[in-house]
């Protein structure tokens, strides 16, 4: 996957509360976008039916798909990449490797990384009443990285406007039918 395209700047999160809008979600976002697929709520079979019928999608509009697990598990499941924690993504592996990190602590694990997902920037539904990193934290905790650093959390066009970097990712914030109007 890294030889043939550049590290999308647009991402699409899957989550049990945006399932039901996927499809249309994946079919509005620009080709060359990137498409991360958890739906931990579901079991294994369903799961991965669900990611073969989604990744679909994504690979006809020009999208990269990655699946939430290890790395050994995206190969499994032909998937473009895996995302997780540091531990979870082995380094070298022959896939697009995406971390998560919510602290500058986390980020170490970043040297694993094709990219690190760091949240949350903003509040989220995800966690609501959690504290959110904000821009001036945001920004300082990804000057640290070695790894390109895609913005989580809260994000959506306004907020991706109002951060100014260049990569971001969304669960709500990309689902919603107008989200890219």
């Amino acid at each position: 996957m890294r030889s043939r395209q550049p590290l999308p700047k647009l991402w699409l999160i899957s989550d049990a509360r945006n399932d039901a809008v996927l499809e249309q979600a994946l079919r509005r976002l620009p080709r060359g976008s990137g498409f991360v697929f958890r739906h931990y709520h579901l079991s294994e079979a369903e799961r991965r039916a669900r990611f073969t019928a989604l990744a679909r999608i994504a690979r006809a509009r020009g999208q990269v798909a990655v699946l939430a697990g290890s790395a050994a598990e995206a190969r499994r499941w032909s998937a473009d990449g895996a995302y997780g924690a540091a531990r979870r993504i082995a380094a070298g592996a022959a896939t697009l490797r995406l971390i998560t990190a919510h602290s500058l602590q986390e980020l170490r694990g970043a040297c694993r990384a094709d990219a690190v997902l760091l949240s949350p920037v903003f509040p989220t539904r995800s966690h609501p009443g959690g504290k959110a990193l904000g821009p001036l934290r945001f920004r300082l905790i990804a000057a640290r990285s070695p790894a390109p650093v895609i913005a989580l959390g809260g994000m959506n066009p306004n907020t991706a406007k109002r951060l100014k970097h260049a990569r971001w990712a969304a669960i709500d914030g990309l689902s919603a039918a107008n989200r890219l109007a």
